[in-house]
């Protein structure tokens, strides 16, 4: 019995070392990846959308082009299997799809209130400040990559926790995770991407459609 019970504290000790040393790699990648990412003013991509939800869970793949300059500058352009358009000018997030004829408006929330993952990527949040930090196991991760899995210290409307993939040597990004509080599952996949090339002011600038109806956060 005194045997079999120092076995066990054993076993429970080493699961606590092994559980501390995985946290702490998990911090020491988090922290590298924030150095790189303060470094990086701007960058664009192509990426592949999916979203897995519903009782049904019902799968639907979307494709576009994405663009980001720090701070809260972003321009997600979808043209697969719907034209969708997203653009943020630091001030103002605009909500289009030309089918509805609608162009929805509200205001970026101030850096310590952003919630939104897109935020997260257009610089308005810190990895170690906003997020507890564990490794993560992303099944359909590309060869070559390390993911986290970051949970918001403090609760959020919009997602649970986000996994973040990047190259393991360059820690570019390569993929964006959420789960949702109905178990939805949303993946941004990210190809071609290509960091600090100057993206110009027009690109994030949205020019309000002729014939549509505006609607605001105040809904009006």
């Amino acid at each position: 019995m005194f045997q079999r019970l120092c076995l066990l504290v054993i076993g429970l000790s080493s699961l606590v070392t092994v559980a501390r040393a995985e946290g702490d790699a998990a911090t020491a990648l988090a922290a590298s990846i924030q150095r790189h990412y303060d470094q990086v003013r701007d960058f664009q991509a192509d990426f592949t959308h999916t979203y897995v939800g519903g009782i049904l869970r019902k799968k639907t793949v979307e494709r576009g082009r994405m663009a980001v300059r720090k701070p809260g500058r972003m321009r997600w352009t979808y043209t697969q299997p719907e034209e969708k358009l997203f653009v943020s000018d630091g001030n103002r997030v605009y909500s289009y799809v030309p089918a509805d004829k609608q162009v929805y408006v509200a205001e970026v929330p101030p850096d310590d209130q952003a919630t939104t993952p897109a935020l997260f990527l257009a610089g308005k949040g810190n990895i170690l400040k906003d997020f507890t930090v564990a490794p993560a196991d992303v099944p359909d991760a590309p060869s070559g990559s390390v993911a986290l899995k970051l949970t918001p210290r403090r609760p959020e409307r919009e997602y649970d926790w986000l996994n973040l993939v990047v190259d393991k040597s360059s820690l570019a990004l390569r993929m964006l995770v959420t789960s949702d509080s109905q178990g939805g599952l949303s993946t941004f996949a990210f190809t071609n991407l290509r960091e600090n090339t100057g993206i110009a002011d027009k690109e994030f600038v949205f020019v309000m459609p002729r014939g549509v109806d505006v609607i605001t956060d105040a809904g009006h």
